[in-house]
């Protein structure tokens, strides 16, 4: 048990240690590209109010001075030491770029973690019945559902369940669910109008603000896992050793979840770390349909202002939780098979 353990976190270790390399690499191509994207301070050039003595000065407070390489290692060196630099909010007014990338990251996440361990859960209980239940009603349904919501962009998606709310307000109302001053609860769909005056009214606002967003995001995460899942798991039940449990008379839910379920899961859990980030970065569409203020809009702005330091940020922030949720997959792959461990 001790050299399982100890395997393990030697596994987890190396993978930690060639994550770190590969985040720098990212980094510096993400440097490189966007420096190429333009002069971040060529709206401030055309301003009349700005000199040129003002505008060398920024130049040199931004590193812009100086070549692509030292500029990045000024850059990198500033930003571990928690000095994002500075964003060019409206006109000539500075603002630090560190606070505004954290809060819409907070925004986005919220949103996204939700929504991708709901789809995930009910993903994987779906896929493992269709499985299971190959070829039967259950299987056609999770399959006919699982395709219908591939077919289907997630703005549209968003834009039906946003456009049928006031339904969905009269369902909800019919069934009594108001709050104490019989308000319906699906009130808004953007947290910055949640309400406090109570913890009635804040519940109310909530599940309005969270609930179609969610679903939004979850329902094309789920045709994914769903789908993942089954054939996943029909690839595990049809292996010689699962076969050889059940010549051996041991029960069949007993062969599903302890000889099956676990090596079905690994398919899905690599699924599950590459589509966290791209989730995580592609929330934009979502997020404008809802009025969430999250890293899509973030990113929306800053390209538009051709504002590089919010840029470089934003991008840092996405590596690092693709990198983040690709650690996580790999502790799940030595936890679910052990033999990965000694790999």
């Amino acid at each position: 048990m001790r050299s399982s353990s100890l395997n393990l976190v030697i596994y987890i270790l190396r993978r930690l240690a060639i994550s770190i390399p590969v985040l720098l690499v990212g980094t510096f191509l993400s440097f490189v590209m966007v420096a190429a994207t333009g002069d971040p301070l060529g709206e401030l050039r055309h301003n009349p109010q700005m000199s040129q003595d003002a505008i060398n000065a920024l130049a040199h407070k931004m590193g812009l001075d100086q070549g692509i390489v030292p500029r990045y290692f000024s850059w990198l060196g500033h930003f571990l030491s928690g000095d994002w630099g500075t964003s060019i909010a409206q006109g000539n007014a500075l603002a630090p770029v560190a606070p505004k990338v954290i809060a819409a990251f907070g925004v986005t996440f919220k949103l996204v973690v939700g929504a991708e361990i709901l789809a995930l859960i009910i993903g994987i209980i779906v896929g493992v019945l269709a499985a299971v239940k190959q070829y039967s009603i259950i299987d056609y349904i999770a399959t006919t559902l699982a395709f219908l919501l591939f077919s289907m962009p997630i703005f549209c998606v968003a834009i039906v369940l946003k456009n049928y709310a006031i339904e969905i307000n009269g369902w909800v109302r019919d069934l009594g669910l108001t709050d104490v001053l019989g308000n319906p609860w699906l009130r808004t769909t953007s947290p910055e109008q949640l309400k406090t005056d109570g913890v009635g009214d804040f519940i109310a606002s909530t599940i309005g603000a969270y609930l179609l967003p969610v679903l939004s995001i979850m329902a094309i995460s789920f045709a994914a896992y769903s789908r993942f899942q089954r054939a996943s798991m029909l690839e595990v039940m049809n292996s010689d050793y699962v076969r050889t449990a059940r010549a051996k008379g041991l029960a069949g839910g007993r062969v599903i979840f302890r000889h099956a379920f676990r090596n079905a899961l690994i398919p899905v859990t690599t699924l599950f770390s590459v589509n966290f980030g791209s989730v995580l970065a592609g929330a934009i569409i979502t997020e404008t349909v809802f009025n969430w203020h999250g890293m899509g809009t973030l990113l929306v702005e800053a390209v538009s202002k051709n504002d590089t330091q919010v840029m470089m940020g934003w991008l840092v922030v996405i590596a690092t939780s693709v990198i983040v949720a690709n650690l996580i997959a790999d502790m799940m792959y030595g936890i679910l098979d052990p033999r990965i461990r000694v790999g």
